[in-house]
């Protein structure tokens, strides 16, 4: 696995070099684009805009508009040379309760995996962290973003996720309503909770949708008629006293 970045986390003076790895993988099934009339690929070209020549990626540079129609090109070692030693550092800026931090903060989860001369420094930092249930709140510079960033301690290992800064959130945009709840009705839907509480096992959980549309894809190669999903059968159930009872018998619960 290739490793997507490399720095030393800063833990007060201690240094700890470390490799960032993504955490995930995409398996979703990709299409091409194909012309209507006769399936041949859909082809973009990138095209100078002055002399209408196609531009492959490595005659593409970066430039900054600084006035109408004028550029400042800026190269990979410009881009570096903006990076101080401590920027490419993952500094730990404090220490927080995990809870503290909404999930509408995270952005893209990394493994941290210790490089050589790391491996003490890094269990020492993991252990204590999770030993106090404390995550710590860093910032680095990947690429050419400086990134916020949250360090989860793991029971084999720590996880970082990178952060939205606070002005690239969104607020939503109306707080729902909080009608009065009623009581009966509240204790039905604790109840129902209860009745359907497990623990997370990630093995457990497929992608129905993916595998459903590779079924039909190999069908359509060999020929097949193609056959649609049974629908699932909804109650529509508008009372939600009603609702809740019918849910209750469903999960084998008695209620007066």
């Amino acid at each position: 696995m290739a490793v997507s970045h490399r720095g030393a986390i800063s833990f007060g003076l201690v240094h700890i070099p470390v490799g960032l790895y993504t955490t995930t993988q995409d398996n979703d099934i990709h299409f091409n684009q194909l012309c209507r009339e006769d399936g041949s690929r859909v082809k973009y070209k990138k095209v100078c805009a002055s002399c209408g020549k196609e531009i492959s990626s490595k005659d593409i540079v970066k430039g900054f508009e600084y006035d109408k129609d004028k550029f400042v090109i800026m190269t990979d070692e410009d881009f570096e040379k903006a990076k101080s030693e401590k920027d490419k550092t993952i500094h730990i800026l404090h220490f927080t309760d995990l809870n503290s931090i909404r999930p509408i903060y995270y952005d893209k989860t990394y493994h941290a995996v210790p490089e050589a001369g790391g491996d003490k420094a890094f269990e020492l930092l993991r252990k204590a962290m999770k030993d106090e249930n404390k995550v710590a709140v860093a910032k680095t510079v990947m690429g050419t973003k400086e990134k916020l960033l949250t360090l989860i301690p793991t029971d084999d290992g720590i996880l970082i996720e990178t952060m939205f800064f606070a002005d690239e959130v969104k607020q939503a945009p109306k707080e729902p309503a909080h009608p009065e709840l009623n009581e009966a009705e509240l204790t039905m839907a604790k109840t129902l909770i209860n009745t359907m509480v497990k623990d997370f096992e990630p093995s457990l959980y497929k992608d129905e949708y993916q595998f459903k549309l590779r079924e039909i894809i190999e069908q359509k190669i060999a020929g097949k008629d193609i056959v649609a999903s049974t629908p699932d059968v909804q109650v529509n159930v508008i009372d939600i006293m009603e609702a809740l009872k019918q849910s209750l018998a469903q999960a084998g619960v008695k209620n007066d």
